[in-house]
C-alpha cells in the first residue's frame, strides 16, 4: 500500500478536502483557485500537476490538475481516492461534440462513458462493466444548469484513449446516441466505483466533430466558467 505523499501528489494527509473538483490542464485548476476560492493554499506541484485547497461560500474544496487521458487521471484519482481519503471527484473537461445540437460553450452533464480502452480488463469483470455517473450528482448538476439557464445535455460519451484517430467513425457513435468524445469520464467512474465513493464529469464542448468549429487553448483555459459553477454549486 503506498504511503503519502504517493510517488504522483506531494501533498500530506488532510491536505485535501473532501471533494475535489478536477481538470486536465493544471491551469485550468489554477484558475479555479485564483478566481473562485477563498484563501487558496499549494499543496501539490509534482510534476507540475497544481493542486490547491481553499474555500468557497465557506466549505472547503480542492481544485487539481489530472493531465490527459485514462492513464493519467487513472493514476490521480486512484491515488486521491484511496490514499486521502478523497469522497467526491467532479472532473470539468472539454470534449468534442458528435451531436448536431450540440453548440461551442454548451455543458454536457455525463450520464455513462462508453470507452475504446482496455483500463477496465484489470477488474477482470465476467461481461462489460458500465461506467456511470452518482446519480446525486447529476440530478443536482442538472438542477443547477437549469437555475442558472446554462445550455446543456446530459447523456453519454466516449472516452477515448485515441486524440489523432485514422478512422475515429463518428457516425456509428452518433447512431448509439453518444453525444462526444473527451478522453478521463470512463477510468474516473470505474476508479469510483471501485473505491465506493462519488463521481461526476461536465464537460464543455471546446471543438464539433460534426461543423469543425473549435475554440482555443486560452479559451479552453479560462473562458470555460459554466462548468466550473455548476461543480462548486454542488458542494
Amino acid at each position: 500500500m503506498a504511503k503519502i505523499p504517493t510517488p504522483h501528489i506531494g501533498a500530506k494527509a488532510g491536505d485535501f478536502a473532501e471533494t475535489v473538483i478536477m481538470a486536465g490542464d493544471p491551469l485550468r485548476a489554477k484558475f479555479m483557485a485564483e478566481n473562485y476560492l477563498e484563501n487558496p493554499k499549494l499543496v501539490t506541484e509534482v510534476r507540475g500537476m497544481l493542486g490547491f485547497t481553499g474555500t468557497y461560500k465557506g466549505k472547503r474544496v480542492s481544485v487539481m490538475g489530472h493531465g490527459m487521458g485514462i492513464p493519467s487521471i487513472g493514476i490521480y484519482t486512484y491515488e486521491l481516492f484511496n490514499f486521502y481519503d478523497v469522497k467526491t471527484i467532479m472532473r470539468v473537461g472539454s470534449a468534442g461534440a458528435y451531436d448536431p445540437a450540440l453548440k461551442l460553450g454548451d455543458l454536457v452533464l455525463v450520464m455513462g462513458a462508453c470507452t475504446d480502452s482496455n483500463y477496465g480488463s484489470q477488474f477482470e469483470l465476467p461481461g462489460t462493466f458500465a461506467p456511470i455517473a452518482d446519480f446525486g450528482l447529476l440530478r443536482a448538476a442538472a438542477d443547477s444548469c437549469d437555475k442558472f439557464g446554462y445550455n446543456y445535455k446530459v447523456g453519454n460519451v466516449l472516452s477515448s484513449d485515441i486524440f489523432y484517430s485514422d478512422d475515429p467513425q463518428i457516425e456509428k457513435w452518433q447512431k448509439m446516441g453518444v453525444l462526444a468524445v473527451e478522453m478521463e469520464a470512463s477510468a474516473l467512474y470505474m476508479n469510483a466505483a471501485k473505491a465506493g465513493k462519488r463521481a461526476l464529469v461536465i464537460c464543455t464542448i471546446s471543438d464539433h466533430l460534426v461543423t469543425g468549429e473549435v475554440t482555443t487553448s486560452e479559451q479552453r483555459r479560462t473562458t470555460f466558467t459554466h462548468m466550473m459553477e455548476v461543480a462548486l454549486s454542488l458542494l
